[in-house]
């Protein structure tokens, strides 16, 4: 038994009910947070704003707000429950998401983006922290790979679908379509799903304090776990990656390799997105078969994903411009085929992260633990990974022109080297950890 393990949960269809909808819920958070990546060009061009005003909007203003509420939105969801939180969440950032669509200056596109960066503060970290609640260990790589599905699947609708509506029917039009779904989800899982509450998971009893202890306590437990330091360095270096790549790949497509709006949303979002869901899918089922084995695969696998991937992000940016063949009218450019393959590998490090913190630490302290990975994951991923990519290119721009943006990009791949070290310093302290906690619940056992 791990640390996460309170009680041994009962899978049943209401179980994966309550998945669907966290993953739903999950697919349009992406979405929401994705779909200004594909509007880059018709925002520049109706406001007037450089690249790195654009990393500012989709990056650093997103980044600190979306921070600086969650872990207060954490410590909620451990103590009240996880689905309110979730609830509520969704519907604020689905119609902040809708109020972007009625912008009309940049400054106040600003300020509604930084309302669905408070309303996402809400939704990720609990949501992870149900996941985990609803099944036992064994399954939960498996199930969290489900439900990380969002970014992949969110890619998909978010640059494909919302690509073709802001060219057919404008910028504007994309954002209150898209946002409008989320305000009935967030409905259908405050009535239809049924979640345990955090007091009835902890692994601690009532008499021992657990439900109490303040958060300098529980933040002092959290820190003083070197894996769990080491995981969140990982996932921070590589979402500084992730973001700016989701961020800036439409925009690369169109510059460098001539694709129109429509075509970039579609290669990006279509096809990226369902290779790094088939990957997100594929990554929970083989680490829940090694960790039976060894559970230092938790962490093993996310460190040989990593590693494959950089060769395969700098031959996708680096490879010059060029036609492979045609989709219908649709060129297809010859780095394209390298994409593909490196969006497969490439997030293959977020499901075992998580799933390595759920065995970490117990249920009254999960929604924190994941809100502070989360938050290192976005304060730097969301909030530099954008402006970094957006500064180099400006920066680039006067000796290489619309090439800036390729070498920008294949500047931040070295970041996927540096998860890898650090994942890979992180499996010694991890297998020590999980032992510790073994040998309490393992003499609890035999008295009981």
């Amino acid at each position: 038994m791990n640390a996460s393990q309170g009680i041994q949960r009962r899978v049943t269809g209401h179980t994966h009910y309550a998945l669907l909808m966290l993953a739903t819920i999950y697919v349009f958070n992406y979405i929401d947070r994705l779909l200004i990546s594909i509007l880059i060009e018709p925002i520049k061009l109706e406001f007037g704003v450089s690249d790195t005003q654009i990393g500012l909007l989709s990056g650093v203003a997103f980044a600190i707000f979306y921070t600086v509420f969650g872990l207060p939105f954490g410590r909620l969801a451990d103590r009240i429950g996880r689905k309110p939180v979730i609830a509520l969440a969704c519907i604020a950032w689905s119609g902040m998401t809708m109020l972007c669509g009625v912008a009309t200056s940049f400054a106040m596109l600003l300020l509604f983006r930084i309302g669905v960066a408070v309303g996402e503060a809400g939704g990720t970290a609990p949501s992870v922290a149900m996941v985990s609640d609803l099944y036992p260990a064994e399954q939960r790589s498996r199930a969290l790979s489900v439900f990380l599905m969002g970014p992949s699947l969110g890619a998909v609708l978010g640059l494909g679908l919302g690509g073709w509506i802001a060219q057919t029917y404008g910028w504007r039009t994309a954002f209150i379509v898209i946002g409008a779904p989320g305000l009935l989800l967030g409905m259908l899982l405050w009535l239809t799903v049924r979640s345990p509450a955090p007091t009835a998971l902890a692994s601690a009893t009532p008499a021992s304090g657990a439900a109490k202890e303040d958060w300098r306590s529980t933040l002092g437990q959290l820190f003083a776990t070197p894996a769990f330091l080491l995981i969140v360095l990982a996932g921070t270096l590589a979402a500084v990656m992730g973001y700016a790549i989701g961020t800036w790949n439409p925009s690369f497509l169109i510059r460098s390799h001539g694709t129109s709006m429509q075509q970039a949303g579609l290669l990006v979002g279509l096809g990226g997105g369902i290779s790094a869901t088939i990957g997100t899918l594929l990554c929970g089922s083989i680490t829940d078969r090694l960790v039976a084995r060894d559970p230092g695969w938790q962490l093993g696998v996310p460190f040989i994903a990593c590693l494959l991937s950089v060769p395969l992000g700098l031959a996708f940016y680096l490879w010059p411009a060029g036609t492979a063949f045609h989709l219908g009218a649709m060129p297809i450019p010859e780095a394209y085929l390298f994409y593909l393959a490196f969006s497969f590998t490439a997030t293959w490090w977020s499901v075992p992260c998580f799933g390595a913190i759920s065995h970490l630490f117990p249920a009254n302290r999960l929604a924190q633990a994941s809100a502070i990975f989360v938050m290192g994951m976005t304060l730097f991923g969301v909030g530099l990974g954008p402006l970094i990519v957006g500064s180099l290119s400006d920066f680039f721009s006067p000796s290489i022109g619309k090439e800036a943006l390729r070498y920008a990009l294949a500047s931040t791949v070295v970041l996927y080297a540096l998860t890898a070290l650090c994942l890979l310093a992180a499996i010694p302290a991890y297998r020590r950890k999980l032992g510790r906690t073994a040998a309490p619940n393992a003499a609890a056992a035999v008295r009981t």
